[in-house]
């Protein structure tokens, strides 16, 4: 079963997720490093899927979230994370530095702030 966090404000009008997901949690929350292109109060949605979504999932938020704006979502299955932005999926081995430097550099060079790369494996 993989896991994630999207935040809803990081799709892109007329964007669709059609992958099946298993709603775990959607709560509200403030952020103080949101970029002035990012409201500062965040949708936030964990969710669960199978498995065998990974591809279907990765390929489906790269479509749907933002180009601008500096957005991404990630899950992570049993051995792998997955960390994706518009037009792009960095997929690493959990625990895998090399693979989480590649991600988050990409991440700051499509301006998502320092504090906002956060994700853990």
């Amino acid at each position: 079963m993989l896991r994630g966090l999207l935040i809803s404000e990081s799709l892109r009008t007329g964007g669709e997720l059609t992958v099946p997901l298993e709603v775990v949690k959607i709560w509200r929350v403030d952020t103080a490093s949101a970029t002035a292109a990012q409201p500062s109060t965040w949708t936030l949605v964990e969710f669960t899927a199978s498995d065998a979504e990974v591809e279907r999932l990765a390929t489906a938020l790269s479509d749907c979230l933002s180009p601008t704006g500096g957005w991404y979502a990630d899950f992570r299955t049993d051995a792998e994370k997955f960390v994706v932005f518009a037009g792009r999926v960095f997929r690493y081995p959990l625990g895998d530095p090399a693979g989480q430097a590649e991600a988050k550099a990409y991440g700051r060079s499509v301006g998502v702030p320092e504090p906002q790369l956060d994700w853990g494996d």
